[in-house]
């Protein structure tokens, strides 16, 4: 395989989970300078894939109002990234999905080409971006031909990432120069910092 095109990838926003450490809020919804931290990542993403499923269990008229499908986890009780990854490659018609989750909005501008271009170079199943530290395993370029092994793996009751990702072949997407573009907003002070850092002259 010598190129992986756009129109060969469905993005998957990661908007499903119950935001725990923001008091229950959907971090989807939450504002970063007035603008909800959702529609950063659409405008981040739209430009690198075909096409765009979002992955939510709440709030789904809200994330339909942007024209995209939306999709609640196919298991119930909000199990996590994996479930989320399960719904959109079983949405998806396209060989590929990439996933994000809705609360980074510093999205990297060419993190589908990169994440892209390792899996190629590796003949891997499935690529993760690497900020140079460690491992970001929601940011990931992923083969759905794996969506028989994802829904094996979560009917045996697992749930990590990590543990799913070990059984494939990976390529590790070297992000260390743009570190930054993985922060996400996980609780009331992320969104300060964040709000303070990037938006306050």
């Amino acid at each position: 395989m010598s190129a992986i095109e756009k129109e060969q990838i469905t993005a998957v926003i990661l908007a499903g989970g119950m935001g725990r450490r923001m008091g229950g809020q959907d971090k989807g919804q939450l504002q970063l300078q007035g603008q909800p931290l959702i529609e950063y990542v659409l405008n981040a993403i739209s430009p690198q894939v075909k096409t765009i499923l979002i992955n939510a269990n709440r709030h789904q008229e809200d994330y339909a109002s942007y024209g995209y499908p939306v999709l609640a986890d196919s298991l119930e009780g909000y199990q996590g990234p994996l479930a989320g990854f399960a719904a959109g490659m079983q949405a998806a018609i396209t060989p590929y999905i990439v996933t994000v989750p809705c609360d980074g909005p510093l999205l990297a501008s060419d993190l589908v080409k990169r994440l892209c271009s390792s899996l190629i170079a590796d003949d891997a199943d499935i690529a993760v971006a690497h900020d140079g530290n460690r491992m970001q395993p929601v940011y990931a370029l992923i083969s759905t031909s794996l969506l028989p092994s994802l829904e094996l793996y979560l009917k045996a009751g697992h749930r990590k990432i990590d543990q799913w990702y070990a059984d494939h072949v990976i390529a590790l997407a070297d992000f260390s120069d743009v570190p930054d573009t993985f922060r996400n907003i996980n609780t009331p002070e992320d969104r300060s910092r964040l709000q303070q850092e990037r938006f306050t002259a």
